[in-house]
């Protein structure tokens, strides 16, 4: 292979920060993955990052917006959100009680990809998702 080709392929999408637009940001990402056995968790992921982002940040002020990237090569499916900050506090995976009404998106995000990775972008974040295919785990699933 040529050393500056890639096989990964990568898609972008900007919604408007409204609730309807995780409906939006699903579907896109069921349409990018169709056939792929990591759709379904692609899909959950997707849903709680972009609603984390309508609802705990500037992206679901009247103006705001969200970032979805989502790059697919044969080991790993990464799908990323980009909000508009404004919390003052970076997402982090939080293991809540069975009582807890509020605080279980990164964990179960945590609990479905192979890696989570928050990136502070200069007053917003991206949270990264990764979901390792079959050909990405030749050494095992790692903790």
């Amino acid at each position: 292979m040529h050393e500056y080709t890639s096989t990964a392929r990568v898609w972008g999408l900007s919604c408007p920060g409204f609730p309807e637009e995780v409906s939006r940001a699903r579907r896109w990402t069921r349409d990018i993955l169709r056939g792929s056995p990591l759709a379904d968790d692609a899909e959950q992921i997707v849903s709680e990052l972009s609603a984390n982002a309508i609802i705990h940040t500037a992206s679901g002020m009247k103006s705001g917006s969200f970032h979805l990237a989502l790059a697919v090569s044969p080991q790993v499916v990464a799908l990323s959100v980009t909000d508009e900050g404004g919390t003052g506090t970076a997402p982090k995976v939080e293991h809540q009680d069975a009582q807890a009404e509020h605080g279980r998106g990164l964990d179960m995000v945590s609990a479905i990809a192979h890696r989570v990775v928050v990136y502070d972008n200069h007053g917003g974040y991206t949270v990264t998702a990764e979901l390792f295919t079959e050909a990405g785990q030749a050494g095992g699933r790692p903790c």
